[in-house]
């Protein structure tokens, strides 16, 4: 009983020490910094990789035809081998609703050594800097929605704060039970990996973004060899905020407030894949770190409530308070996240079942890896990157262009 109360005594002091000294990750009011409209609106593309979107495109992409940017934009479209005519579709919308510019871009399937996204996104940002060099790139996924003025915003937080890379964390969708009971847990936890406040500090060596929403200097990107230098990533997200971090940018992330993801997740299916397809790869494949990650999920998100409800069936006060109060810690700190989905407060202490599930989704992240089948999306299976890829030493550059289509529109 006693090696009991002190496993639930160090599982108090994490959530003490989580609470107080892991940037404040738990606090939702991270968003984009004090702005203002600069003298003169810089030249932005707007590159969308996508691959199979059809059913997410009339949403997405006509926000993205409808900014109200005072300056000069396009938008490139990547269409990475879809076979439901993404990008046929992505044409139509151009031509029948005016707006920026629109250029749709077909590269073929991705060299080996390149992950499906980068590799589009290669393609798409070579096409950009090719046409007319663009000072800033938004780098946002297919499934993302745009309001209206979220580009001339994004803009005006890089250009008022001489930032390198600002992104947003869009909210993501939450409608049904799996939704209401995965998702802003998904983002809390990424928080707590990356806590927004210490990412945003100059000095502090942690960086993330949301691959999302990615405004990235076009200065910063060559300097930092984007994206060739992390063609093989996974989380490329991370991986594109390291490299920019590392080679002297200024970053940012912080939650939307005007930037949505309209990808649905009707069923639990769904949700486990997109966590399993890149968890393993976000332990770097190792036994160890995975082992360490179902230890550390087991003794700070299960252990407090295994151990109050022993410690009152057994009528043992000392294992029972806390686990109690180590419980009450964590569904306190997942209050603001949930306000921010605009979810009951009855979830919160829902959370280590929330956390158990993920756990699971990480060990099926490593049998599928071990299995051969590694991260996989949409048909595509990506292995473990090769120590010869890993030196971050970019081939030969794309033909900007190849196989491409254009429309303009407005």
């Amino acid at each position: 009983m006693g090696f009991l109360i002190g496993v639930a005594c160090v599982s108090l002091l994490v959530w003490g020490w989580l609470l107080l000294g892991q940037g404040m990750f738990w606090r939702t009011d991270v968003r984009l910094p004090p702005r203002a409209a600069p003298a003169r609106w810089p030249s932005v593309a707007i590159v969308v990789p996508a691959r199979d979107e059809a059913d997410v495109l009339p949403v997405s992409l006509g926000s993205l035809l409808a900014q109200d940017y005072p300056g000069e934009a396009e938008i490139v479209l990547v269409d990475d081998g879809s076979t439901d005519g993404t990008g046929a579709l992505a044409l139509r919308m151009a031509a029948e609703q005016p707006g920026l510019p629109l250029t749709v871009l077909s590269p073929g399937d991705p060299a080996p050594g390149w992950t499906g996204k980068l590799w589009a996104l290669r393609h798409g940002i070579a096409h950009a800097r090719a046409s007319r060099e663009p000072e800033f790139l938004l780098l946002t996924d297919a499934d993302i929605a745009h309001e209206p003025d979220s580009l001339r915003e994004l803009v005006a937080a890089a250009t008022s704060a001489r930032l390198d890379l600002v992104s947003q964390m869009a909210r993501l969708r939450v409608a049904n039970l799996w939704e209401r009971l995965l998702v802003p847990a998904f983002v809390y936890f990424f928080a707590q990996l990356y806590p927004f406040r210490r990412v945003n500090r100059a000095a502090s060596r942690t960086a993330a973004a949301a691959g999302g929403c990615v405004l990235l200097r076009t200065e910063a990107a060559v300097r930092a060899g984007i994206p060739d230098r992390i063609r093989q990533a996974v989380i490329d997200d991370v991986s594109l905020a390291r490299a920019v971090k590392r080679h002297g940018g200024r970053i940012w992330l912080g939650l939307a407030e005007r930037v949505d993801s309209v990808r649905p997740y009707p069923a639990l299916g769904g949700l486990w894949r997109m966590v399993s397809r890149s968890a393993y790869a976000q332990l770097r494949h190792s036994p160890a770190l995975l082992a360490g990650t179902v230890a550390g999920l087991t003794l700070v998100y299960l252990v407090p409530p295994a151990a109050l409800l022993a410690g009152l069936a057994l009528g043992r006060p000392a294992l029972a308070w806390p686990g109690g109060l180590a419980w009450l810690l964590m569904a306190g700190t997942y209050l603001p996240m949930l306000r921010y989905y605009r979810q009951s407060a009855a979830l919160a202490p829902l959370l280590p079942l929330t956390a158990l599930l993920y756990l699971l989704m990480t060990v099926d992240s490593a049998v599928q890896h071990y299995r051969g089948r590694g991260a996989a999306w949409k048909g595509r299976t990506y292995a473990r990157p090769s120590e010869a890829a890993a030196t971050g030493e970019p081939g030969p550059p794309p033909a900007p262009g190849s196989a491409s289509s254009e429309v303009t529109g407005g």
